[in-house]
């Protein structure tokens, strides 16, 4: 029972034991040997839904159907940051969301050779968006003031992440009439999707 434990000055030790404390380096070392990885999990619960992040992200795609590459012709991301305290800051880091969810929705994934070695490991051959890739991301900041807070704001970032994934493979499906629901949708999967020779339809 984990309430029997306790964690403190770099080592954990039972509670009744507390002279037999291990240190984490030397728990670890032994951890494959004693039933495998460790994991943590946390959770976390709130007083109120007010201080979440809200985020809608509006994505126009072209689909070349000889070859399976998907262009963003427009995006728009629209963002209730709480207060802006800093708005070019505010609209820099929804771009900069934006540019990361894209990448996920086209463009990141790992390959692996037939031994399992990662093919892709260096920034030469793992693809991530340029300015090539984008248009000027259009942002919308509204602001309705978190009142968990004490200067108002809400988290900007990480939530501009999430949503261009579903809105890119909204988008694919108007364009081709076909759902794709792995990632990265890359031009090889949407081909494939869209020559019937896959699953991800």
């Amino acid at each position: 029972d984990g309430a029997e434990v306790e964690y403190r000055d770099g080592g954990v030790a039972h509670r009744t034991e507390l002279d037999r404390r291990i240190p984490f380096r030397e728990l670890s070392a032994q951890s494959m040997a004693t039933g495998g990885v460790i994991v943590g999990q946390a959770a976390v619960r709130p007083g109120s839904m007010v201080a979440g992040s809200f985020v809608a992200c509006l994505v126009d795609v072209e689909v070349d159907p000889d070859t399976g590459k998907v262009s963003i012709l427009r995006c728009t991301l629209v963002q209730d940051a709480g207060r802006a305290i800093h708005p070019s800051y505010v609209e820099g880091q929804m771009q900069g969301g934006v540019t990361q969810g894209i990448g996920w929705a086209l463009h990141e994934g790992y390959y692996f050779d037939s031994k399992g070695g990662m093919s892709n490991s260096s920034f030469l051959d793992y693809r991530i968006p340029t300015a090539f890739d984008l248009p000027f991301i259009e942002t919308v900041i509204v602001e309705v003031p978190n009142p968990d807070h004490p200067f108002g704001v809400r988290g900007i970032g990480e939530s501009s992440i999430v949503s261009p994934m579903a809105a890119v493979s909204n988008a694919i499906e108007k364009a081709v009439k076909i759902r794709l629901r792995s990632l990265p949708m890359s031009p090889d999967r949407v081909l494939s999707a869209i020559n019937g020779k896959s699953g991800l339809a």
